[in-house]
C-alpha cells in the first residue's frame, strides 16, 4: 500500500530541478555580463544566448516538453486511484532521468550521453501512460 501522496513527490522533484535549473541560468547570464560577453539589454528579446548559458537556456525549455506529459499523467493517476507502487517507481525513475538529462545537458551537452538518459524518460513516461489507459478499460 501507497500513501495518498506517492505520486505527487517526485512532481516535487522534478518542479525542484527546473527551479534550480532558473538559479543556474541566472548565475551564468549575471557572469556573461559581468565578463563584457553579453549586456543585460540582449536578454529583452532573447535573441541571443550567451554561450556559457546557452546549455542551460536550452535544458530549461526542454522541461517544459515532455516532463508536461509526465505531470498530466501523474495528475490523472492520482485521480482515478491508479498510483501504487509500479507507478510510484516509473515516476521516480522518469524524474531521474530528467536530473541525468540536465546535468549532461548542461555539463557536457554530449549527445551519445544524453541521448539515453532521454530515451529512459520517453521509456518511464510510456509506462504511465499505458497503466492509465490499462487501468482505465479494466475499472
Amino acid at each position: 500500500m501507497i500513501s495518498n501522496e506517492a505520486m505527487i513527490w517526485p512532481m516535487i522533484a522534478h518542479a525542484a530541478l527546473v527551479l534550480a535549473l532558473y538559479v543556474q541560468l541566472s548565475r551564468r547570464r549575471v557572469a556573461a555580463v559581468k565578463a563584457g560577453r553579453a549586456t543585460v539589454a540582449q536578454f529583452r528579446e532573447n535573441l541571443r544566448e550567451p554561450e556559457e548559458s546557452l546549455f542551460v537556456h536550452n535544458n530549461l525549455k526542454n522541461q517544459f516538453e515532455l516532463p508536461m506529459f509526465f505531470h498530466i499523467v501523474c495528475l490523472a493517476l492520482f485521480a482515478v486511484d491508479g498510483d501504487n507502487i509500479g507507478t510510484v517507481v516509473l515516476a521516480w525513475l522518469f524524474v531521474a532521468s530528467r536530473y541525468v538529462h540536465a546535468y549532461i545537458h548542461v555539463t557536457t551537452n554530449r549527445i551519445r550521453h544524453r541521448r539515453p538518459a532521454f530515451i529512459a524518460g520517453v521509456a518511464t513516461l510510456l509506462g504511465l501512460w499505458v497503466w492509465l489507459a490499462v487501468w482505465l478499460a479494466l475499472t
